[in-house]
């Protein structure tokens, strides 16, 4: 297991108790917190499992990955491109 997946396995966990003893003491704030701090924990993890998708991908096909890769480094140089084509630096 990653660590980032375990540490987000925790933070999850901690979120849902902080929300709970939020939710029995009636203080919204730490209800509030716990629920974030669960969704960042759940973030963490998907975090985790994309970094370890996209590493076993690379290692077993890495042509596709740098197709992949450079479809998308055009794709971001279009965009920019095209997005300064209306603007005036003439001052």
């Amino acid at each position: 297991m990653d660590t980032n997946s375990a540490e987000g396995a925790i933070n999850e966990v901690a979120g849902k108790v902080q929300g709970a003893v939020g939710d029995v003491l009636g203080d919204t704030s730490t209800e509030l917190a716990g629920k974030a701090r669960e969704l960042s924990g759940k973030a963490q993890q998907l975090y985790a499992s994309t970094t370890t998708l996209v590493r076993d991908t690379a290692v077993e096909s890495p042509f596709t990955t740098i197709a992949v890769v450079a479809l998308a480094g055009f794709v971001a140089g279009a965009l920019w491109s095209n997005g300064s084509a209306d603007r005036d630096y003439r001052r």
